[in-house]
C-alpha cells in the first residue's frame, strides 16, 4: 500500500537567486549617458538629444526623430531650425516689448 503525499511546491519557501548584472553600456548608450559630476564647470553637452526647437508659443521642446536622422538630414534640419528661431524668438521679443509699451501707458 503505497500513500502519495502531495508534494508542497518550494519556490514560494525558498529565497529566489539573485538577479544577474545588467550588460554593460553600449557604446551608443554611452553616448547618451548624463554626468554631471564636474566640478570644474557646469557645461553639459546634450547633443544626442538633438537641437532645440523654439516653439510659436516660446515654449521648448525637441525633435524626437534626431537619433534617426542621416547627417545630412541633421544639416539641413540644422540650418531650417536655426532661421525659424530666430524668426520665433524676435516675434517673441517683438510681442513682449509691445505688451511692456502698453503695460507702462496705463
Amino acid at each position: 500500500m503505497s500513500s502519495q503525499t502531495p508534494q508542497q511546491d518550494t519556490d514560494d519557501t525558498q529565497p529566489s537567486a539573485p538577479l544577474p548584472l545588467p550588460a554593460p553600456p553600449t557604446e551608443e548608450e554611452k553616448k547618451q549617458i548624463l554626468d554631471l559630476s564636474n566640478p570644474e564647470g557646469s557645461t553639459v553637452r546634450l547633443d544626442s538629444l538633438g537641437p532645440m526647437v523654439v516653439n510659436v508659443d516660446g515654449t521648448l521642446s525637441r525633435i524626437s526623430n534626431w537619433d534617426g536622422m542621416t547627417e545630412i538630414e541633421q544639416k539641413n534640419t540644422l540650418r531650417v531650425l536655426g532661421k525659424r528661431n530666430s524668426q520665433r524668438l524676435e516675434a517673441l521679443k517683438a510681442r513682449e516689448a509691445e505688451e511692456e509699451t502698453k503695460k507702462d501707458e496705463l
